[in-house]
């Protein structure tokens, strides 16, 4: 262990070239046997893990259906279906609940409110294809927008304060999101392919909603008759037993899976698509017991993002992301495989990843914590394990100076990181880790870590101890 307080000074972290990847490795090893202690320790925490899955509450339906083209639904790509969709929700909601039930063919519909004891279920071949006009989502519902709650466009499948929902099935929710539609209202963007329109820009909306937020304005009357925020794809709020299983969600205009303030719920064997501007994966925010497991992410921001809430909003509502669990997962391109942030200000706590596969050229990061000082939040208690990953950018990312950076009174603070069984085949950087001097960065803990080859060790700054135990970097033991 060594106090790493400066970016730089590798010399000072007694790596030989060898272990830095400045020459041709052959023969480096490591035979560190496990000790007693990281065993125990991570029997533990696993078992906490196993205990959090066992004690998610399921959804139970009724074994019957309400098959949609009953209630005048078409599914031939040209007939509005919003009517249809909502008459057949409301019909199931009434009899006591089941299935709501989408055949093969397309099903062009705006936005879809889900009521307790109702499964959206897509046959296979079965599309639901989602408009992009804005009056689809209107009136405004109650929804949270990067960590910060308003009165805005309807989530495209949303359901407010219900129990016992779920989405599943093989179809496809196709959003539609494109480089003409959505997405250019994010304004300047890396990867844009479409004119900057001064007018259409959520920065609009986004800007004097985050001031509202830190003026303490009530969310009733966060609201714009301007709004360039998109909705989300799919936003369970406040809700108990959410099921999300099976389907195939493409081209969202924002994040795709948002469960928000809810408690047990599952996502599985979900295949996420969509690469445009923030189209994260699955972020639950501010949620209790969640199980994302067997699921594919090739998206175009972070794959799995767990958050609580933003600045003075997220400390308002004062709720953690807590007990969740990952497991059994493939992340191909995105900015982060796991990541924790950047709207954290809630905290963050038991949080356990396992059993995932992490592998693309355009994966920036593998496990990824982003926060700073207007943010704030306590992480603690967060366990991976068994971890492949093919091709990364940086294999681990603590960053307290995200976005605003120390310009606030609320530091954040890592507790208990612990990082086990992992392979790495290729990285550009293996850590970039930057905390702040009045709070550095410590209780992380790497144990049985595989680095096949990484160009650079990459930035460790004001990082107070971490704690290594069997890990390699280019064939070479690895000791900070």
């Amino acid at each position: 262990m060594i106090d790493l307080q400066k970016r730089g000074s590798l010399k000072a972290l007694g790596l030989s070239s060898c272990a830095l990847g400045l020459m041709p490795v052959a023969g480096c090893s490591t035979t560190s046997p496990t000790s007693p202690a990281y065993a125990g320790r991570d029997e533990a925490l696993w078992k906490q893990a196993d205990d959090i899955i066992d004690n998610i509450a399921r959804t139970d339906f009724p074994k019957r259906d309400f098959l949609v083209t009953e209630f005048g639904g078409k599914g031939d790509g040209e007939t509005d279906n919003t009517g249809p969709i909502a008459r057949a929700i409301e019909a199931c909601a009434a009899a006591g609940g089941g299935r709501v039930v989408i055949p093969a063919g397309q099903f062009n519909t705006g936005a879809i409110h889900l009521k307790s004891s109702v499964n959206l279920h897509l046959q296979k071949e079965a599309v639901l294809s989602f408009y992009t006009d804005p009056e689809y989502y209107k009136p405004y519902v109650v929804t949270r927008w990067e960590g910060v709650e308003l009165m805005g466009y309807s989530p495209l499948i949303y359901a407010y304060e219900q129990e016992n929902i779920a989405v599943t099935g093989e179809g496809v929710l196709e959003g539609n999101g494109s480089n003409t539609v959505w997405w250019p209202w994010k304004g300047r963007w890396s990867r844009a392919q479409w004119p900057i329109d001064p007018v259409e820009d959520q920065k609009h909306t986004r800007t004097p909603l985050f001031e509202m937020a830190e003026q303490g304005v009530p969310v009733e009357d966060r609201v714009f008759e301007d709004n360039y925020l998109r909705p989300p794809f799919v936003q369970p709020y406040r809700c108990k037993r959410v099921l999300i299983e099976g389907v195939t969600i493409r081209n969202s205009p924002f994040w795709l899976l948002n469960p928000v303030l809810s408690e047990d719920v599952i996502v599985r064997g979900v295949q996420c698509v969509s690469h445009g501007p923030n189209s994260d994966g699955c972020d639950p925010e501010s949620c209790n017991r969640v199980l994302i497991e067997k699921c594919l992410f090739d998206t175009g921001d972070d794959c799995i993002a767990l958050k609580s809430g933003r600045n003075a909003d997220g400390r308002r509502l004062a709720t953690p992301i807590q007990n969740i669990v990952i497991q059994d997962c493939q992340m191909r391109a995105g900015h982060g495989g796991v990541v924790i942030g950047s709207e954290i200000s809630g905290g963050a706590r038991n949080v356990f990843a396992r059993r995932c596969h992490m592998d693309s050229p355009v994966l920036d990061r593998a496990v990824r914590i982003k926060t700073n000082s207007v943010r704030g939040g306590l992480i603690e208690n967060i366990a991976i394990r068994d971890i492949v990953i093919g091709q990364v950018k940086d294999v681990f990312v603590i960053n307290f100076y995200y976005e605003e950076g120390d310009a606030g009174d609320y530091l954040p603070k890592v507790k208990d990181l612990h990082v086990s069984n992992m392979v790495v085949e290729n990285a550009e950087r293996v850590f970039h880790l930057r905390g702040f001097e009045r709070a550095p960065i410590s209780g992380v803990t790497l144990h049985d870590v595989t680095i096949k080859h990484a160009d650079e060790l990459g930035i460790l700054e004001n990082v107070s101890s971490i704690e290594t135990e069997s890990v390699s970097l280019n064939g070479e033991p690895l000791q900070l």
